[in-house]
């Protein structure tokens, strides 16, 4: 099937090569105008100084007016009808050595000096033409002067002796033409070349600026004078300024323009960290020569970003440790539990099973702490996969009747179906440490606890709303809920919201807390692209 698209690539060297070979053609036709209407101006206004026409003053007079319509014709057909170029240029330099010729006959033949004429038609046929051409144009014009000095001696009685120095115009012809060739053909040549490289030069230009105007890091472009010739808008964004362009750099920032000062001069490092002084954000600035033009290059980047970065290296590597030891604490731990049961079984003494029974219950705790830690550890290996949230929902309730028959009770669903893409694994252990949390502080009351599927649309339509009529979430408590191991309950461990989150962002999800209603309102809000495979995870 026949396709449409064409390469943009060659597009352009198309329209290249129309532009090196069309341009030139105009301006011949030009000078094939001015020609013409010279030699008319020159019969018309006949003068002792000039010998034109003096032979056949009619013929010529009637072979200028000729000659300056069919240049007028030519010149608009360049302008106007782009095709056939090698058809075109042979008709013009056809029409010009006939012309050329019977004017050349009409003044007296080739000592008229009007054949000189016809080496500028050669001359510039040769460097606009293609291939072969420029020696059939050479041998037109030779048979078309020797014709005429055959027809002068035959017919007029001229001179026999003339046809050696026609000759010898007849060899300047060819000369001529092939000089014309081979020169115009190294320029043809050069020009597309240097409109080729000014395309992509102009394309790589365009890259370029992208590239700068998407880079997390400023950059600024700076002259001698300290004038900003050019800025990417993270550089303005990082300098707190609307605009940098052609402004001066102690406009946009004064703390800046005196360090790249300091820096010209000599007397200070390229290197530096500045503060912005609206926003307070630490900004480390490196100034480089562009090696051009005199301008210098200046860097600006975030520190923040940098800090930010390197602090979630060192959270995961802390996560790393933590889980290792975690799991290294979970053996000898098993054996403390088991032991501290034993003891208790084997006792009599009030106080030794109470002491039991604190080893027991702080063995507990450090279980829990231990799994939830572990926990931290899972979050990259998630095995994500479609499936209905309302179907998950039904059977995670059913799940709960089994160790609180009075779930069914104080749990109420309201679906508005939508399919997900989520680790099941991971979702339960999220609803889990939400619902553990909900039925802790909610009343006993029917549907005291609220789970919502709802259509919120946009990039992310579908959400989970938990909602409980408990007391809810102190407001200057709101801000630390997600924080690992913050906690209000003396026996809980402080990582369950934060496991809850770390889940969901590993998901693509997100969750959030809400405005009081009145009690505790949790969100979450899936993403519903398709899993794009059946498991996202890493080896251990």
């Amino acid at each position: 099937m026949a396709t449409t698209d064409r390469d943009p690539a060659a597009l352009t060297a198309a329209t290249v090569a129309a532009d090196t070979y069309w341009r030139p053609v105009q301006y011949f036709s030009f000078y094939r105008l001015l020609v013409a209407t010279f030699f008319l101006a020159a019969i018309t206004f006949r003068s002792g100084v000039l010998d034109l026409g003096e032979q056949s003053p009619r013929l010529f007079q009637f072979v200028s007016v000729a000659y300056l319509v069919a240049a007028i014709v030519f010149w608009l057909a360049v302008l106007r009808v782009k095709w056939a170029f090698g058809t075109q240029l042979s008709i013009q330099v056809a029409t010009d050595v006939a012309a050329l010729t019977l004017l050349m006959h009409a003044s007296g033949g080739s000592q008229s000096g009007v054949s000189v004429m016809i080496f500028v038609v050669l001359a510039g046929a040769g460097l606009v033409g293609q291939g072969r051409m420029t020696l059939f144009y050479a041998s037109l014009a030779t048979v078309a002067v020797l014709f005429e000095q055959a027809y002068r001696v035959l017919t007029l009685e001229g001179d026999a002796s003339a046809f050696f120095r026609v000759g010898l115009t007849s060899v300047g012809f060819f000369a001529t033409a092939i000089s014309a060739r081979l020169l115009g053909r190294g320029i043809i040549a050069q020009e597309a070349l240097a409109k080729q490289r000014g395309v992509e030069l102009a394309n790589q230009l365009r890259i370029s600026e992208a590239v700068i105007r998407d880079m997390q890091d400023g950059v600024l472009v700076v002259d001698d004078q300290g004038r900003i010739r050019q800025h990417n808008p993270q550089a303005a964004a990082l300098l707190d300024a609307a605009d940098g362009r052609d402004q001066y750099l102690a406009t946009m920032s004064p703390q800046l323009a005196e360090h790249f000062g300091a820096w010209r001069g000599g007397g200070r490092w390229a290197e530096a960290n500045l503060r912005s002084p609206k926003s307070g954000r630490l900004v480390r600035v490196r100034c480089r020569p562009s090696g051009a033009g005199g301008f210098s290059l200046v860097y600006l980047e975030d520190m923040g970003r940098v800090e930010a970065q390197a602090r979630q290296l060192k959270l995961a590597a802390l996560g790393r440790l933590t889980a290792n030891m975690a799991h290294e604490i979970r053996n000898p731990l098993s054996s403390i539990s088991h032991a501290a049961e034993l003891l208790a079984e084997d006792t009599q003494s009030d106080t030794e099973r109470r002491l039991a029974r604190i080893i027991g219950d702080n063995t507990q705790r450090l279980n829990r702490l231990v799994v939830e830690v572990m926990e931290l550890g899972r979050r990259d290996r998630a095995r994500a996969e479609n499936f209905s949230l309302e179907d998950f929902l039904a059977a995670f309730i059913d799940e709960q009747l089994v160790s609180d028959p009075a779930a069914s009770r104080r749990i109420s669903l309201k679906n508005a179906g939508g399919d997900i893409c989520f680790d099941r694994t991971h979702l339960h252990r999220v609803l889990w440490n939400l619902l553990i949390n909900a039925m802790r502080h909610a009343s006993p009351a029917d549907g005291a606890i609220r789970l919502e599927i709802r259509a919120a649309g946009g990039a992310n339509p579908v959400e989970l709303h938990i909602i409980d009529d408990g007391p809810g979430i102190s407001a200057e408590h709101q801000a630390q809920i997600f924080e690992p191991f913050f906690t209000t309950d003396g026996g809980g461990t402080g990582l369950g919201l934060y496991i809850a989150r770390e889940l969901c962002e590993a998901n693509g999800a997100q969750l959030d807390l809400m405005a009081p209603a009145p009690g505790a309102h949790f969100r979450i809000t899936f993403s519903t692209e398709p899993c794009r495979t059946q498991e996202k995870c890493e080896a251990n």
